[in-house]
């Protein structure tokens, strides 16, 4: 296998997806979303914060919004976040620096990754997001002391 792989470089993305396809059963679809990633998507600015162990902050930059124009949800391991603006103001715009046009942004989530809780504050759409990790996985004393 190692030799097999060796013949992909990085700008073989596509070609080593489609042929990995080949060889395995029921991860086309993780194969099909490393494909298709759009590297050049920066809109809107978010920072992904790890608050602790288990424990995540996704902040969106979300300025000129209201909160009636903004959708999160989750959908077969996605987080999605919209964004719609209707240009209605009627003002003439000598520059125009704030962006507050409309769009889609995904982000794909780990089957042991949920949402717990979606803020939207002075312009800012916190996400806060929980990695579970199962009782039989947690860490557990069975002797001596923490100290």
């Amino acid at each position: 296998m190692v030799s097999a792989l060796s013949r992909y470089r990085s700008g073989d993305l596509n070609s080593f997806l489609k042929d990995i396809d080949r060889y395995s059963i029921g991860l086309d679809r993780m194969f099909n979303h490393l494909g298709s990633i759009n590297q050049d998507v920066n809109y809107p600015p978010y920072n992904l914060v790890k608050v602790d162990e288990n424990n995540y902050s996704l902040e969106i930059a979300l300025a000129g919004f209201n909160s009636d124009e903004v959708k999160v949800y989750t959908e077969i391991n996605q987080l999605f976040v919209e964004a719609s603006k209707e240009d209605v103001d009627g003002r003439e715009y000598v520059h125009r620096g704030l962006a507050s046009r409309s769009f889609t942004r995904s982000w794909t989530l780990s089957e042991d990754v949920e949402v717990t809780e979606v803020n939207f504050v002075d312009g800012i759409l916190s996400v806060s997001l929980r990695h579970i990790v199962p009782e039989k996985h947690q860490k557990r004393l069975w002797f001596g002391s923490e100290s």
